[in-house]
């Protein structure tokens, strides 16, 4: 299927591994020059731009940090996609994470979230033209006191972005996103071995966490990818305001 996104300009926060890396390199096989904004993105930036021969700029950057974010914006204010993706907040219930660590995770994942929307938003209005797709997690629909900073934070990106969604396309921007159930990344493996720890004393055990996984496995990141490819592109162009639940239906699993 041509989704059309040829020529198109993408940025991509958290975009160095895993689920970030693989929208990347995704949308750059659909022909999308790319923006890359993560700690380190160098590596992932030049062995994406050998690979698909398409304009891709690496910005390091922090955004946790209100100027990272908006020196990211002005790196590329006239985006067409924005894919917010960046951020990893620690498993723990709540009388395992301290207030400080708390804070830095949604100072990354939600308050770069907000404020990347509010700033990229603002052009697209203006242009008449965009899509912001926000990864987020199905902690928010299917909640976990012992993932309790990840569930909160998570139901508040679902409800920002389906508020915003609704209202934004009204302008011709639309606002969606998506919610991944355990993929198969580094942090799928260190969140596991967290859980091995608690609940087997040792975290060596952790792939014992994954057993009953939908369809007997971990999501890809690429079947993230291509699902989130196929929302920015005009293929999806009644999409906005929804948040795709892709967890293989294990929210609805009997027993």
């Amino acid at each position: 299927m041509e989704l059309g996104l040829r020529g198109r300009l993408a940025i991509v926060t958290g975009a160095s591994k895993g689920i970030g890396r693989a929208i990347a390199e995704t949308l750059a096989a659909e022909g999308c020059d790319l923006v890359l904004a993560a700690r380190a993105p160098a590596a992932a930036a030049a062995a994406i731009r050998a690979a698909h021969q398409v304009r891709v700029e690496a910005l390091p950057l922090d955004l946790s940090r209100p100027e990272a974010r908006e020196a990211l914006h002005a790196a590329a204010p006239q985006a067409d996609i924005l894919v917010n993706n960046a951020g990893a907040i620690p498993s723990g219930g709540i009388a395992d994470i301290t207030m400080a660590a708390w804070q830095e995770a949604w100072n990354l994942k939600l308050w770069g979230y907000f404020h990347l929307t509010q700033l990229f938003l603002a052009g697209m209005r203006a242009r008449k033209a965009g899509v912001i797709c926000n990864v987020i997690g199905m902690a928010g629909r299917a909640w976990k006191s012992g993932y309790i900073a990840g569930t909160a934070g998570n139901a508040a990106l679902i409800a920002f972005t389906s508020a915003v969604g609704a209202e934004a396309q009204a302008d011709g921007v639309r606002v969606w996103g998506i919610n991944p159930a355990v993929t198969r990344t580094e942090r799928m493996e260190h969140q596991a071995r967290f859980r091995a720890e608690q609940a087997l004393g040792d975290a060596g055990r952790w792939p014992e966490m994954l057993h009953g996984l939908p369809f007997g496995r971990p999501i890809e990141p690429r079947e993230i990818a291509d699902a989130v490819a196929w929302g920015c592109s005009g293929r999806a162009s009644y999409l906005a305001g929804t948040v795709l639940d892709m967890d293989g239906g294990g929210r609805f699993k009997p027993g």
